[in-house]
């Protein structure tokens, strides 16, 4: 594209898009510190005319998903132009998980920097290991803070094995759940005497802050 010019921003939008499984224009704003919505989405609408960028139309009623495409990937050393697959049932929980990111810089102050996604933890393990990875984690005060975003309950084996895990790994584990009331925070407060760095977050609390103007 004639008279385009690269910038460290777009860079650093490329970075973020490349951390986060699932990425709209909305949270691409706070990631990068633009001003406003429209002077972030012109710079996306430019990502996209010069080919490092795409959107893609996934979920009905849900806002586009940005992706890296192949010659996007290649802007910034480490980031794979390997497609990864967005599953249409996991759109809505991805979106939540970036909305609580943005929650916890809002409210506790956590730099995005300080964030570590479930995807650069997996890179971290390395080509071949699976296992469970919290959706990110912080660090703060001295303290390392795993974040669940739980909106369906998993196999009780399962649950309890993630617990486990997070109780011996991180200072603090947050759940965010659907409401209280649901059978997924009653589950976790019935073993909160056995993993006692467990709090829990009610996702309305998240959203009354992501949807402030």
């Amino acid at each position: 594209m004639s008279g385009f010019r690269l910038l460290d921003r777009d860079k650093k939008i490329i970075r973020e898009i490349d951390r986060w499984r699932v990425c709209q224009g909305r949270h691409i704003r706070e990631l990068v510190g633009f001003s406003g919505q429209r002077a972030c989405d012109r710079r996306l609408r430019k990502l996209i005319e010069v080919g490092y960028l795409k959107r893609e139309k996934i979920l009905y009623g849900v806002a586009g998903i940005y992706r890296i495409t192949g010659l996007g990937a290649k802007l910034e050393s480490g980031i794979s132009d390997r497609k990864s697959k967005i599953r249409i049932e996991q759109i809505r929980h991805d979106i939540t998980v970036l909305d609580t990111a943005i929650y916890f810089h809002k409210v506790n102050g956590v730099s995005y920097s300080e964030i570590t996604t479930e995807i650069e933890l997996h890179r971290q393990d390395g080509f071949g290991v699976r296992k469970h990875r919290p959706d990110f984690v912080f660090s703060k005060d001295g303290k390392t803070t795993c974040v669940e975003i739980e909106l369906a309950l998993k196999a009780k084996d399962r649950f309890i094995k993630i617990m486990k895990e997070n109780f011996m790994q991180y200072h603090k584990q947050i759940w965010v759940v659907p409401d209280m009331e649901c059978k997924i925070a009653k589950t976790l407060e019935a073993n909160k005497k056995y993993y006692t760095n467990i709090e829990l977050q009610e996702l309305s609390k998240v959203q009354e802050i992501i949807l402030e103007k």
